[in-house]
């Protein structure tokens, strides 16, 4: 997400989306790197710069017109007051433009300090922070262009200058200079991957809004110009929420200022509820969020159903301690004496769990874990309402705690991967 505002909950399903892969890529062997590609240049960063400055010079009694295409959001008029407050009237002494880059300079940077924060509040924290800019800054925009252009994939057409992807797959050719010397995103993205590649990584993968499914082949004919194998890219694309409030659905808009933050959303349901529905549905197919719902304690919500089946089996776990039996001798249990057929159902969902993981990440499909635990809650709801499992005879006793610590083991195990928590007590 771009540092030019807060995020909104379009960027939490993109954010939640991109950690659950990770970590399910981690459980199952993979060593994974967590980055965020901080789009710091460019023209909206000149654009939130001039709107930090308009609203600036708003608070020093200068009369200003506020274009329209300009960021409208209340965290425009807090940031200017800050540099109002720290600055006083000093920026008025500067050359305009250079007033605009430092508003823009001093917003990205608290944006992106309360970005990292709402992140963090969400759970997911990035091993690095990977700024466009410092691709400018080091030559490597520069760099991958003359790469290409050695390689006989670029031509210069009215002015511009662009690059054959259309002899590896893409629809149209794309320009990487424009006719006024100023690169486009693509150039930067060619460094970005380029410069990743560089740095030893086998596979990258980019999680990127829906409406970009349009970028997807003209990245991978990036790849192929620069020697890499088209699945060493891999695009997880996001679906918008839709976000329903008293029925209504709740409209977004950034530079309009009438978004949902991420931080309201977590405010309002919590941690746990807005990660499981973020995860519910694949990342690719719209999303409703019941807000009503995600903060119900009841079987109606999913994300309460399974937890609540963790937290019943330590409920058993504390009565088997009260009658004088310890759990933990379940290991040693006599597994013959399970024999109902929900004992079985039980057993073979459990048995599951090792190739849903593994799906789970060859795929880039964190859902089918969610899937997954609202089955295997389901089954053990289901059995502890038919069936005790603290009974007369000491051996049926310990292979069904045996069971049903099993089943709180994979419950733990899938809700740690999708970063929701497993409660003890509900």
């Amino acid at each position: 997400a771009n540092p030019t505002g807060p995020l909104h909950i379009g960027h939490g399903r993109g954010a939640a989306t991109g950690d659950a892969v990770a970590s399910v890529l981690q459980e199952a062997g993979y060593k994974v790197q967590r980055e965020y590609y901080i789009n710091d240049a460019g023209n909206q960063m000149d654009t939130l710069g001039r709107s930090i400055y308009l609203r600036y010079l708003e608070l020093q009694e200068r009369e200003i017109e506020f274009p329209a295409d300009c960021y409208q959001g209340d965290y425009i008029s807090n940031i200017a007051r800050q540099i109002a407050d720290a600055r006083g009237a000093a920026l008025l002494e500067l050359d305009e433009q250079d007033a605009i880059s430092y508003c823009a300079k001093m917003g990205g940077e608290q944006i992106r300090a309360e970005i990292e924060s709402d992140l963090h509040s969400f759970g997911i924290c990035f091993d690095n922070w990977y700024s466009e800019q410092s691709l400018y800054d080091r030559g490597l925009v520069a760099r991958g262009i003359e790469t290409l252009t050695e390689g006989g994939y670029t031509y210069t057409e009215d002015g511009a200058l662009w690059l054959r992807t259309t002899e590896f797959g893409d629809d149209k050719d794309r320009v990487l200079v424009r006719a006024n010397g100023a690169t486009t995103y693509f150039a930067s993205d060619i460094a970005y991957h380029r410069e990743k590649y560089a740095r030893g990584f086998d596979t990258v993968i980019d999680v990127w809004g829906a409406d970009h499914h349009g970028y997807v082949p003209r990245m991978k004919a990036m790849l192929a110009a620069l020697g890499k194998k088209r699945e060493c890219l891999q695009i997880i694309l996001v679906q918008l929420v839709n976000l329903l409030r008293a029925g209504e659905q709740v409209a977004m808009s950034t530079r309009g200022g009438t978004f949902v933050t991420l931080r309201e959303v977590l405010d309002e349901v919590g941690k746990d509820a807005c990660r499981f529905f973020f995860l519910m549905r694949r990342s690719d197919s719209q999303l409703d969020f019941d807000l009503e719902l995600a903060k119900q304690k009841n079987n109606e919500n999913p994300v309460y159903y399974v937890q609540y089946a963790h937290a019943r089996v330590c409920s058993i776990n504390q009565k088997a301690c009260e009658s004088g039996i310890d759990p933990s001798s379940a290991t040693r249990a006599d597994v013959t004496r399970l024999t109902l057929d929900e004992e079985l159902a039980l057993a073979k969902i459990l048995n599951r769990y090792p190739e849903v993981v593994e799906a789970a990440a060859l795929n880039h499909e964190p859902h089918r874990l969610t899937f997954y635990l609202q089955d295997l809650a389901a089954r053990f709801h289901s059995y502890y309402n038919q069936h005790r499992v603290i009974v007369d005879d000491l051996e049926t006793t310990r292979a069904r705690l045996y069971l049903v610590n099993a089943v709180k083991v994979v419950l733990g195990n899938a809700l740690r991967v999708l970063g929701v928590s497993a409660p003890e007590q509900m």
